[in-house]
């Protein structure tokens, strides 16, 4: 057996969270690998809106396990409120849920820290979230962090004495005025921590490799989207992990050659939360129409997101660097009604027409060059077959499916996990 992936293309909020929960009843587990709490995956079936931070997106179906691998870092405070949330939908989470020890631990300094640094920077935010993700990342790669499989040693209290203590002469340091009670986030984490124990820790890796030694089929839930990867996103307005196929394998112990299908998610136009270059916005009232239709508010912060069209450009940088081999677009109905759409086929990079992603995408360097569609008018929200999709709709998809030479195989018409259009 292999395992498939599933990654957002652009700067995270594709729904990948609603196309996990679509696809897990083929599978046997759902495996989350990277990322943190600033993750919104949101689910809405049965008329009610469900909203993961950490929890793999498999948790409602009864037949899958939901793995959180070692390239996720856990707040426990979060995780346990997340737990909570699904009391009243009967789940036996303490069956289907399991953790990595080698996934990494956010501590209440870690978000106080976060807080310090990005008040520091003024003008300069990088938008951060504030959960203190990328310092337990710095913390990680600096080789100070504290891990799951440590909160089964008795004198796991000592180390996290030591790092937090460290944490704290870090944020006087920054020299900002930010107002906290240690002793009462700690009072809160420690209580956490105990209900987070009574899951089962495991050896993700070993559990995955047998699992595939054994026939079970895996999927890989990727957090955020392609363009906050790390590595090779708009670099420093990211996020701290691995966004893209790659951050499977190390955020999950299994090897290149075990992945198999790689389904890209993007919105058939483009958000983006936070700051950064983003060189399709719209600033006028076609992009608030968008952001009020498509109710562009993020799932775990409210910040609201900024709209614009479809960046072809950046796409097909997010398809190639991942191997996509099937696409999924989400929120074809948003774009209803439109006088007209808009799709960025290529850059202006300073005078020269160019279709590749350049290493600095700052507006002053980069003008998107446009092709222009006719919208379709129709209600896409009730159709619930692609033999009822308008003319344009298909125009506008065989377009995309040609420019970017991969085959878009699911089309999302609405929220609801019904509202899913298979092709």
């Amino acid at each position: 057996m292999a395992v498939d992936l599933l990654l957002g293309l652009q700067w995270g909020d594709e729904g990948k969270g609603k196309i996990v929960d679509v696809l897990t009843a083929n599978y046997d587990i759902i495996a989350r690998f990277q990322g943190g709490p600033n993750a919104g995956h949101t689910l809405e079936f049965d008329g009610i809106k469900h909203v993961l931070r950490t929890i793999p997106s498999g948790i409602f179906h009864k037949k899958s396990m939901n793995v959180i691998g070692n390239g996720v870092v856990i707040d426990p405070v979060v995780f346990v409120k997340e737990l909570e949330g699904l009391d009243q939908f009967d789940i036996d989470y303490k069956a289907k849920l399991i953790v990595s020890r080698k996934a990494h631990v956010i501590l209440p300094t870690h978000r106080l820290l976060d807080a310090a640094s990005e008040a520091s920077k003024g003008k300069a935010k990088i938008g951060s979230t504030l959960k203190g993700i990328g310092p337990t990342y710095m913390d990680k790669t600096g080789r100070n962090g504290i891990r799951i499989g440590d909160l089964e040693l008795p004198n796991w209290k000592e180390k996290y004495r030591a790092l937090a203590t460290k944490h704290e002469s870090m944020i006087e340091f920054y020299k900002v005025d930010i107002q906290y009670d240690l002793d009462e986030m700690e009072a809160e984490f420690f209580e956490a921590v105990e209900r987070l124990k009574e899951l089962q820790f495991i050896d993700s890796e070993e559990y995955l490799n047998q699992a595939l030694k054994d026939g079970k089929s895996i999927l890989a839930e990727g957090a955020q989207g392609s363009l906050l990867d790390i590595d090779f996103g708009t670099y420093p307005f990211v996020t701290s992990s691995n966004t893209t196929a790659s951050g499977a394998c190390t955020g999950l112990g299994v090897a290149p050659n075990k992945i198999k299908e790689v389904y890209g998610i993007f919105k058939a136009y483009t958000t983006r939360v936070g700051s950064g270059p983003f060189p399709t916005e719209l600033f006028d009232n076609v992009g608030a129409e968008m952001a009020k239709i498509g109710r562009e508010f993020g799932a775990v912060t409210g910040r609201p997101r900024r709209c614009g069209w479809l960046d072809l450009v950046a796409l097909r940088y997010a398809c190639e660097i991942n191997g996509v081999t099937q696409l999924m677009m989400m929120k074809g109905d948003v774009l209803s009604g439109f006088d007209s759409l808009e799709v960025c086929t290529a850059y202006n990079y300073n005078g020269k027409e160019i279709k590749h992603l350049p290493y600095n995408i700052e507006p002053e360097n980069v003008t998107p060059i446009y092709t222009k569609f006719p919208c379709w008018k129709d209600d896409l929200t009730k159709m619930t077959n692609e033999s009822q999709f308008p003319k344009e709709l298909n125009e506008y998809i065989a377009f995309l499916e040609a420019e970017l030479e991969i085959p878009i195989k699911i089309v999302s018409v609405g929220p609801d996990r019904t509202q899913t259009i298979h092709r």
